[in-house]
């Protein structure tokens, strides 16, 4: 495990393997150790795990924005000395592999957007915020996270509930912030400019950002690759842990730049 001291900030970060560079974004409320089940993937890929600001080990923020969240990612590839890398986000963090493409698209080899947005219209995100707030009041961090599961787990058994919520902390104070920068995002003319091998997932039963959301984002870049995931809510990656390692390796392996 690191930490990349960036402008005053420490961005903790895992990092193991070797080969091209692989980055894994995770999802909002969530530390980058919910990427446990794709730790296999250092077998062949140099992979680059960090905590966004205000999740997980990075609790001295400053400003929570996608935009920032993609600056920090960037800053620590490059302190990293990695020019390039295969970028993968989950929810969250698939809006923030957009940005990265938005601010240094030559950065990028892949993008893997798994059960995220692109846009989200304002009346709609000002609701589902006031919502969200209102449901959250004076509600412990035991039972926040307990909802959270069922909302985002299809599959509600004892080993998946407990694998979510032992990687789903959110931080009272940085949360709906990053939730409000999350239905701020609005990439409508970015995807359409997307250059590079682009895989997206969605999950048949997500109920946190359903999967007609994906159809319309691969519709919108050209030559993405679309694949839904039966059976699974907003996390492919616990709950259909093997068919999506496979997926995402075989898209990896296709499109390996490296001899």
């Amino acid at each position: 495990m690191g930490e990349f001291f960036f402008g005053g900030s420490e961005i903790p970060y895992l990092r193991f393997g070797e080969g091209e560079p692989l980055v894994f974004i995770h999802g909002l409320g969530e530390v980058k150790e919910g990427w446990s089940n794709q730790f296999e993937f250092a077998d062949q890929y140099d992979l680059i795990i960090p905590d966004l600001r205000g999740h997980g080990e990075y609790q001295k923020p400053g400003e929570i924005s996608i935009k920032h969240f993609a600056e920090d990612v960037i800053s620590l590839l490059k302190g990293l000395g990695i020019e390039s890398a295969h970028i993968c986000g989950l929810s969250m963090g698939g809006m923030v592999a957009q940005e990265i493409y938005r601010q240094a698209p030559e950065m990028c080899r892949s993008l893997m957007l798994v059960s995220t947005f692109h846009y989200a219209p304002e009346t709609l995100g000002k609701l589902f915020l006031k919502y969200r707030k209102a449901h959250a009041a004076n509600k412990s961090p035991d039972v926040l996270r307990e909802t959270a599961a069922k909302i985002c787990l299809y599959s509600w058994n004892k080993d998946n509930f407990e694998k979510f919520q032992q990687f789903y902390r959110p931080n009272r104070e940085y949360y709906f912030k990053s939730m409000e920068a999350c239905l701020e995002v609005n990439n409508l003319t970015l995807l359409p400019k997307i250059k590079v091998p682009t895989l997206i997932i969605g999950g048949q039963y997500d109920s946190v950002i359903p999967v007609w959301v994906q159809l319309l984002m691969h519709k919108q870049i050209p030559h993405s690759e679309f694949v839904i995931f039966r059976n699974t809510g907003h996390i492919a990656k616990l709950e259909a842990k093997e068919s999506f390692n496979r997926t995402l390796r075989s898209f990896l392996n296709k499109h390996k730049t490296a001899s």
